[in-house]
């Protein structure tokens, strides 16, 4: 590799590095609670599921008639958005807003109980862990704050790539792993910098293009309704959306979307008007019936009028790497155990964006060209080797 390629490298490597460390600093950790949030709300008494004994409201329980008009009983100048199912405990959430394409900001998420019927109360809001994953997610800024963090996240995978350009032809003088330790503090911060960042890069890969992906939901969900959806429920177009009053039953419905996607469990419904629906369906969201599947959702669609099927079939590839890109990046996948690797991988990343920062602070004059010599030299062994 020519010194001049690697100057541009290394430039890259800089600049791509100084923009979004402080960001993903940030990000790292704000993750760390994120990772534990099941357990964090245990502790803090707001696990409900723990409470609950019966069959996973998935599965069994009172009718969803029944539910509904419980939750909109809370809630009596409101119309439902969404109706979510858990596997492991009769739980059961109803999502109501002032109306059909209301803002998150103004639904209010109830919890119920299927098996007995009883009304929980609304979700617990404003807590410590609502602040976290809201500057996590979005800077509290909405769209633009979530679309400014995929750009810190883009940035992130062009230094990890950049860095591993710089360090393998380095690292062609050296046996993998070695710390020159009988060098200057510098040095010998900068091969740990080096060390941890190329063994935790996989991990940081998957992070961050998970981040990155994750971060785009609003847009992709906006394109799956403007095209997919709207293709399945072409003949709908141009009539008038239906009111709340129209809305027929919705037990028809769930019995009308599992004979078309049996054996799936379903996890949510999206009532007529919302992003997930159209103005005249119930849209019952099904999971994968494998471990390896749960996390991706079918959508059926059904006249919300009449109970019959529309249709249903796969989301696009880009919307299921979406689905699958969510629990990933929290280490959701394999419980307790994967997320403190998860943890420990995250602490790590956190030192190596604290090291770089260092590093920065703290260089020498001249220090640029030396490290690009040192590595225009190791691609000259590496390549007459």
């Amino acid at each position: 590799m020519k010194r001049s390629t690697i100057k541009i490298w290394f430039l890259v490597h800089k600049w791509s590095s100084l923009v979004s460390t402080l960001f993903l600093l940030m990000l790292c950790v704000t993750g760390l609670p994120l990772i534990f949030h099941d357990e964090i709300d245990a502790l803090l008494g707001e696990d409900y599921e723990a409470r609950l004994v019966g069959a996973p409201s998935s599965q069994a329980g009172l009718p969803l008639n029944t539910m509904l008009a419980k939750a909109l009983g809370q809630r009596p100048n409101e119309v439902p958005l969404f109706m979510a199912f858990s596997n492991e405990s009769p739980l059961l959430t109803v999502t109501t807003g002032p109306r059909a394409d209301a803002a998150e900001s103004e639904m209010t998420l109830l919890f119920l109980d299927r098996a007995t019927g009883e009304v929980i109360g609304p979700a617990p809001s404003g807590g410590v862990m609502d602040f976290v994953l809201s500057l996590h997610v979005d800077l509290f800024l909405g769209l633009p704050g979530m679309l400014f963090l995929g750009a810190m996240g883009l940035l992130f995978v062009i230094a990890l790539v950049s860095g591993v350009v710089l360090y393998a032809p380095f690292m062609r003088r050296l046996a993998f792993g070695t710390l020159r330790t009988a060098r200057s503090p510098r040095v010998r911060r900068l091969d740990q910098h080096n060390l941890v960042g190329v063994v935790t890069l996989g991990w940081a890969l998957v992070v961050g293009l998970t981040g990155v992906i994750n971060t785009l939901a609003d847009p992709l969900t906006a394109q799956w309704q403007s095209g997919e959806l709207a293709e399945m429920t072409a003949r709908y177009q141009g009539a008038a959306p239906l009111a709340p009053a129209e809305y027929g039953s919705l037990d028809a419905a769930m019995t009308a979307a599992q004979s078309a996607l049996p054996g799936r469990a379903p996890q949510f419904i999206g009532f007529p008007g919302g992003a997930f629906s159209t103005g005249h369906h119930y849209a019952v969201f099904f999971q994968g019936d494998r471990p390896a599947t749960q996390f991706l959702l079918t959508p059926a669609l059904i006249d919300a009028r009449e109970g019959t099927l529309t249709d249903t079939r796969e989301m696009p590839a880009i919307n299921q790497a979406l689905m699958l890109s969510k629990p990933l990046h929290f280490g959701d996948y394999g419980g307790l155990p994967l997320k403190l690797l998860w943890a420990l991988l995250d602490l790590a990343a956190i030192w190596v964006l604290w090291t770089g920062i260092l590093l920065w602070l703290r260089r020498e004059p001249g220090r640029i060209d030396r490290r690009i010599d040192e590595i225009a030299g190791g691609a000259a062994a590496g390549a007459s080797a």
